[in-house]
């Protein structure tokens, strides 16, 4: 098997195309960079509008539980 290119100078050169090769390079792993982070960003918001909504279901249960402080007819109630 023989190398594609001499050197790694070579290489980077693309065989005078290298503004083209590494300009498509770029616009494929950018974008696909750009959704990873958008991802793990939309992912940490879900996980926190979870937790919120979950707080505030068992904030709305504990209010709706009867406490000892509370007088007898207000807890028939």
């Amino acid at each position: 098997m023989n190398a594609a290119f001499d050197s790694w100078q070579a290489f980077f050169a693309m065989g005078g195309y290298a503004f083209y090769v590494w300009l498509a390079v770029a616009a494929t792993l950018l974008p696909l960079l750009g959704l990873v982070l958008h991802t793990f960003w939309q992912r940490k918001q879900l996980l926190n509008e979870v937790g919120r909504r979950q707080a505030r279901e068992r904030r709305i249960r504990q209010s709706k539980q009867p406490t000892a402080a509370q007088p007898a007819e207000q807890r028939g109630k």
